[in-house]
């Protein structure tokens, strides 16, 4: 916990070194330099687990979502299979999350059901890295399998300079047409709509049960400006904390600055953790 209250981190890369490409390493390294995250792995790139735990611990953080990533034109591949370490270390803290390119799966359906049997608890797109729309019929068969699972979806919606990203595919009005053929399907808008995209993310979420904005990579100090044309005490109460670790100061840097926003106690409590046991269903053990 941090100052009192369940935090959870929602986005957090730890991929093992050697598998993404050297943007991925930079982008960690310039924007994660108020933390010495490269203690955390060994001498062949492998994150170590003990270190890893007693880190996030450290930061407060009751539990952290590891995305995995299959995009090998802009950030690499970053296998589940190599976080599933962590996983066994510390159940509690660390869940894992699904990744599937259409690019690179066929069947996804197939490939996202042998990724949650491994564990995962929810599955991660990532349309801007990968180079595809997440309207794109090839996701439908996922789709499905996640509302049949009750498994909720994380998209990436903001910009990336990656080199070999796509942007045009991170608008959050793609999903429209997803929302409709899909209404009961849960969707997290990752970044929330970074770049030109804020007005959508927060028109659905705000017109959408089932549509939550998670605040990875938006400095906190930033977040009224971005969302400026709309109710920000009401639109805060669909907001999901999240980091991109290690790309960021640090966890509890970043939550405690999210806190100094001026929400009341009740709305820091959701976005700290609360609005993150409601979206995953396989975090509600942290209520115990």
């Amino acid at each position: 916990m941090l100052d009192g209250r369940l935090l959870v981190d929602a986005h957090v890369h730890i991929a093992r070194l050697p598998t993404v490409r050297p943007a991925w390493r930079q982008w960690a390294e310039q924007f994660g330099r108020s933390h010495a995250w490269q203690d955390l792995f060994d001498d062949e790139g492998a994150p170590i687990p003990e270190r890893v735990d007693a880190h996030f611990e450290a930061e407060g953080v009751d539990a952290a979502l590891l995305l995995t990533e299959y995009s090998p034109k802009a950030t690499g591949i970053q296998p589940i299979e190599d976080v599933l370490p962590l996983v066994k270390h510390n159940p509690r803290r660390f869940r894992v999350v699904a990744n599937v390119n259409p690019h690179l799966h066929y069947p996804i359906d197939a490939e996202l059901s042998r990724q949650l049997d491994l564990g995962a608890i929810a599955l991660k797109l990532h349309p801007v890295h990968g180079g595809f729309s997440p309207s794109d019929n090839a996701l439908y068969p996922a789709y499905a399998l996640c509302r049949e699972a009750g498994v909720p979806v994380i998209v990436h919606c903001g910009t990336s300079t990656f080199p070999g990203a796509s942007n045009k595919f991170a608008d959050p009005i793609l999903l429209d047409d997803v929302l409709r053929d899909f209404p009961d399907l849960t969707i997290v808008l990752a970044h929330g709509g970074r770049g030109w995209w804020y007005d959508a993310a927060a028109f659905l979420a705000l017109s959408r049960d089932n549509v939550w904005i998670e605040l990875s990579g938006l400095p906190p100090r930033r977040i009224p400006e971005y969302y400026a044309r709309h109710d920000l005490s009401r639109l805060a109460r669909k907001f999901v904390f999240g980091t991109d670790w290690p790309g960021m100061p640090g966890v509890a840097h970043n939550a405690r600055a999210v806190a100094a926003l001026g929400f009341d106690d009740d709305t820091i409590s959701l976005i700290h953790g609360r609005n993150a046991v409601t979206v995953y269903p396989a975090l509600r053990d942290l209520l115990d």
